[in-house]
C-alpha cells in the first residue's frame, strides 16, 4: 500500500519529492516536531502535543499561524490516518519548519508543515520482553535553555549518542546534562524505581518535556504511587530496584542491565497495564 503524507494541507504520495535543497530544515534543522501516538485508529494526547509544539515554535521565533490549533491538527491527522488505512496503532510525525531560503539569517518567519504517519504493529502499549542494555554517553552534554525542553529538527547530540549506541552494541544511551546529572536517553525520559517510589529529573534540568512522562506521572498519582522530581546523579542509577524510559510512541521500556547492575520489571508491567487503562478510559469518540 502506497502511504500518503499531508503537505500545508494538501495530501501528496510519501515518495513524491516536495522540498528543495535550500529547505531551512534541511540546510539548518530549522524545525520543530512532534511524534504522536494513534491508538485505535485515533490520535492520542492532542492537546498535550500542539501546546508544546507552540513552545517550540515560540522557542524558535517562528511566526504563529493562528490555524495551529488542536482542532485543525486533529482533522488533518484523521484525514491522513484514514488515507493511510491505519485502523489501530500508528506513529504520526508532525513537522513544523521556517520558509525562506537566506543563510542563517531568516527572510521570512512564516512556517510550513508536513504531517507523517505509519501504521504500527501494536495497539495498545506493549512492554519489551528483554530489559534494555544500557550506558552513559559521555562524549557531548546537553544544555539547559530554553531549546531543552522542546524536540527540535537540530538532533545532532542525540544522533551521536545513537552512533555511540551502535558502536558499544547497546539498547539504549542516557544523556547527561552540563553538570554531569542524569536527564534522559536518547529517545524517551528516564524513571528510576527504589522501594516502590519513582523518581525522574525535572524538565528545568534539560530533558525533553515529554508528553508520555507527563501522563505516567498522572496514572502513578492516581494509583498511589510516589512521584519525586529529583536531579539523578549517575550513583542513583547504580542503587535503583528497577529503571525505565517512556516515551509516546513505545510506551515504557524497561532497564535490564547497567553496567554491572541487573534490575526488575515489576513497577513497568503494572504501569503499562495502568497506561493501557488510561488510554482506554480517556480516549474521545472520532471527530
Amino acid at each position: 500500500m502506497s502511504l500518503f503524507l499531508n503537505y500545508n494541507g494538501q495530501l501528496h504520495k510519501a515518495d513524491e519529492p516536495l522540498l528543495n535543497a535550500a529547505n531551512r530544515g534541511f540546510r539548518f534543522g530549522d524545525s520543530t516536531f512532534e511524534t504522536i501516538r494513534v491508538f485505535n485508529g485515533q490520535a492520542l494526547f492532542l492537546n498535550e502535543h500542539i501546546a508544546r509544539l507552540l513552545l517550540g515554535i515560540q522557542a524558535l521565533k517562528m511566526e504563529f499561524s493562528p490555524s495551529y490549533t488542536a482542532g485543525f491538527f486533529s482533522q488533518a491527522f484523521a484525514e491522513l490516518i484514514q488515507k493511510n488505512e491505519i485502523t489501530a496503532g500508528g506513529r504520526i510525525r508532525l513537522t513544523v519548519f521556517r520558509n525562506g531560503e537566506a543563510f542563517y539569517t531568516p527572510d521570512t518567519n512564516s512556517t510550513s508543515f508536513i504531517i507523517e504517519a505509519n501504521p504500527l504493529p501494536e495497539n495498545e502499549y506493549v512492554l519489551n520482553p528483554k530489559g534494555y542494555a544500557i550506558d552513559i554517553f559521555n562524549e557531548i552534554k546537553k544544555q539547559q535553555n530554553a531549546l531543552s525542553p522542546i524536540k527540535s529538527g537540530n538532533s545532532l547530540l542525540y544522533v551521536l549518542a545513537g552512533v555511540h549506541r551502535i558502536k558499544h552494541q547497546l539498547d539504549e544511551c542516557i544523556i547527561m546534562n552540563v553538570k554531569g546529572d542524569v536527564i534522559e536517553s536518547i529517545h524517551s525520559n528516564i524513571f528510576a524505581v527504589k522501594n516502590g517510589v519513582l523518581y525522574t529529573p525535572p524538565v528545568a534540568e534539560g530533558c525533553v518535556d515529554g508528553v508520555l512522562r507527563k501522563k505516567l506521572i498522572e496514572v502513578a498519582f492516581k494509583n498511589r504511587i510516589a512521584v519525586y522530581e529529583i536531579n539523578l546523579a549517575q550513583s542513583v542509577l547504580l542503587s535503583a530496584d528497577e529503571i525505565f524510559l517512556t516515551n509516546v510512541i513505545s510506551g515504557l521500556r524497561w532497564v535490564g542491565a547497567y553496567k554491572n547492575k541487573r534490575y526488575f520489571n515489576t513497577t513497568s508491567k503494572l504501569l503499562t497495564d495502568r497506561l493501557n487503562e488510561y488510554v482506554i478510559a480517556k480516549q474521545e469518540p472520532p471527530i
